[in-house]
């Protein structure tokens, strides 16, 4: 992730072309990144893509080891995201499928200028950690169930009218529209702001606490034969 301080806004870039796909690497380096900032943050996707979710071929090529050891830290880099105690600013510049839509998802405030938005995990035939999916219920509200279920991706001007966006704001304007957005939020008092995201968050941090059980059975899904070949045929046929 590159960051870069601007106006007192700590601007952070997924920037791994060409889709800023999720990898270990990246999510890793997501997680020590937010852990390291203090005050507002924007999130935001370097070159036209805000990101395309997981990369598959890096889940196919490393094999189990790999997907076991992304498991653990992939919901981690959600959480860091949504229990970031200042505020954060998703600007998606560009298509946010899967993966990248969680990470929007756990932001406080979501801008939009182009691209499309979707859970499409259902789609490839991986199942939902249960941060991604808590997080996602909690931002989309009732259109989560429809979201992931449905798995389709949709323009911003859909995606605002279900509520999984703020505002949509052309690409010239979206990164300055964001900045100046937390900048807002910020100047509230730090610790109100901090105090009243966490009590807002209690119900679905609690949920994802509880759902050992289940995360058991998502990662037995993830590295099982059947997931390995969807994801293979997936692959194939984006070829």
């Amino acid at each position: 992730m590159d960051v870069e301080v601007v106006d007192g806004v700590s601007v952070l870039r997924l920037n791994r072309p060409p889709v800023n796909a999720l990898d270990l690497a990246l999510v890793e380096d997501a997680v020590a990144t937010l852990a390291g900032l203090d005050g507002p943050v924007v999130i935001t996707g370097a070159g036209r893509c805000f990101s395309a979710g997981v990369d598959l071929r890096a889940v196919a090529e490393g094999g189990r080891e790999y997907t076991d050891r992304f498991l653990d830290v992939m919901p981690a880099s959600f959480l860091a995201v949504f229990d970031y105690p200042g505020p954060v600013v998703a600007a998606i510049n560009g298509h946010a499928i899967a993966g990248g839509c969680v990470i929007a998802m756990a932001a406080d405030v979501r801008l939009m200028s182009g691209g499309t938005i979707g859970l499409t995990e259902v789609a490839v035939g991986v199942p939902f950690p249960s941060a991604a999916l808590e997080i996602c219920r909690y931002a989309m509200g009732t259109s989560a169930s429809r979201a992931m279920l449905g798995a389709q991706n949709v323009d911003p001007q859909t995606a605002l009218q279900r509520g999984w966006i703020d505002a949509v704001v052309s690409p010239d304007d979206l990164l300055a529209e964001a900045i100046a957005t937390a900048r807002a939020l910020a100047a509230h008092s730090p610790f109100a702001y901090a105090a009243t995201k966490q009590q807002l968050h209690r119900p679905t941090l609690a949920a994802i606490e509880a759902a050992g059980e289940i995360d058991a059975q998502v990662r037995a899904g993830w590295l099982s034969d059947d997931t390995f070949a969807r994801i293979g045929a997936y692959l194939a046929a984006l070829k």
